[in-house]
């Protein structure tokens, strides 16, 4: 199918009902016409005119922070009512924004032969006031130096001073150039230098703009950032085609994250993270439990005892668990029933020993205990006792000594009569 049936400019074609599958969106072109019936340059096939580009649904849709600029085109040959459309654009897409200090920040450039700011990134915050001051923009109408218009952004809008947020905060920092004619200046230069500075340049080309510049200001791809209409009475209907562009899908609410466990957003994108005790595999999705009880990981005072991710403390024998779930504190070991000991239990910093009384002696086990005198346990009146008795010994041992002479020298008289007797 040939590209002049779908439009009367090289490179560019319109919007028709059979045709949005088709498009691959070099430039998107909106036609208006008010020949309703009839076929026509600017109709898209027999009798049909171009429709108004579809507008996504909302669902988890929020457009994403932004420095924003428009640098809006304002030369002699924009009329005054087209001029009035322009604005019209402008508060229709300050509507599809979400406006604030910490979300996307607006500012708005005028420009013809000189360049002014309408207003900087710094000035206002919410959308009454930054509408109410885009109905005040007046034309400049003379010149076209977009070049001109995009230096001055560069170096004097996306500033910290006017109100551009830093480097560090990772906003993007974007332009919407608006212009119907062919710049007068050096716009390849500058717009390239910008590009390296981290702005990224949509181009919008109205009626009599000159398609060859619009690509070469634009960021690449340039199907994403050229954009044409054939008059600016139809420019306010690429505001949805720029809600479409600037909205940031909340992934995490769609639920097509991949993510295992949680899914934290990040303006247009996502990250996967994972639970208290689960740290985040080399894949960026999955998650796997940490050792809790790794040291420095804790704060259990005795014993660490992992459990799925968590932990939980625990107490050596001999001490129990405080009411902090923590520390621990020694217990009375020698309380009853705590201990084996059969006589007595000394008790030694959450641990006990086994002791016996006075004349027992501890078995082997070193729990139970046995009888037994040593010379050691002998009192002082026992030993009196022994002593008595020693003398007793001593002494019958004695009278027995002589008792027994005394029969020794009777029984040697009674030997001597009983010889005498028998001489007689």
């Amino acid at each position: 199918m040939p590209l002049a049936k779908f439009g009367n400019r090289v490179g560019s074609l319109c919007l028709c009902d059979d045709t949005r599958s088709f498009l691959p969106f070099f430039a998107t072109t909106v036609l208006e016409t008010e020949r309703q019936n009839k076929p026509g340059p600017n109709t898209c096939g027999e009798g049909r005119t171009a429709s108004q580009l579809p507008l996504r649904p909302d669902t988890a849709c929020k457009n994403r922070p932004l420095d924003l600029v428009f640098i809006v085109d304002s030369s002699r040959s924009v009329r005054p009512e087209e001029f009035e459309k322009v604005k019209t654009f402008l508060s229709e897409m300050i509507d599809t924004l979400d406006v604030g200090e910490r979300t996307t920040r607006v500012a708005v450039m005028n420009y013809a032969s000189t360049v002014k700011v309408e207003f900087p990134l710094r000035t206002y915050f919410d959308k009454a006031s930054m509408k109410e001051a885009v109905s005040r923009i007046e034309p400049l109408s003379a010149g076209t130096m977009t070049g001109l218009a995009i230096q001055t952004a560069m170096e004097e809008v996306f500033t910290e001073e006017m109100g551009a947020r830093p480097a560090t905060f990772n906003i993007p920092k974007v332009v919407i150039v608006v212009t119907d004619g062919r710049p007068q200046d050096r716009v390849q230069d500058v717009a390239a230098s910008a590009r390296t500075a981290g702005i990224e340049i949509y181009a919008v080309g109205v009626d009599r703009a000159d398609m060859q510049s619009l690509r070469i200001m634009a960021s690449e791809p340039l199907d994403e950032h050229v954009f044409y209409v054939e008059t600016y009475g139809v420019i306010e209907k690429l505001t949805s085609r720029f809600r479409e562009t600037f909205c940031a899908v909340n992934v995490c609410a769609l639920g097509t994250h991949g993510c295992q466990q949680l899914c934290v957003s990040n303006g247009a994108s996502h990250l996967c993270d994972c639970y208290e005790g689960y740290t985040l595999n080399p894949d960026k999705r999955t998650c796997s439990a940490v050792d809790m009880c790794a040291p420095g990981r804790h704060e259990c005072g005795q014993i660490c005892v992992s459990n799925n991710g968590s932990y939980v403390c625990d107490c050596y024998e001999g001490y129990t668990l405080n009411p902090d779930k923590k520390t621990c504190s020694a217990q009375d070991m020698c309380a009853p029933g705590r201990h084996d000991c059969a006589q007595v239990c000394l008790s030694n910093d959450g641990s006990y020993s086994c002791g016996c009384y006075e004349g027992y002696t501890l078995n082997p086990d070193k729990k139970t205990c046995s009888g037994a005198i040593t010379s050691s346990l002998v009192t002082t009146e026992e030993s009196c006792k022994c002593e008595a008795i020693i003398a007793l010994q001593d002494s019958v041992t004695s009278h027995l000594e002589a008792l027994s002479k005394k029969l020794e020298e009777v029984s040697e008289k009674l030997q001597a009569y009983q010889e005498r007797q028998q001489i007689v």
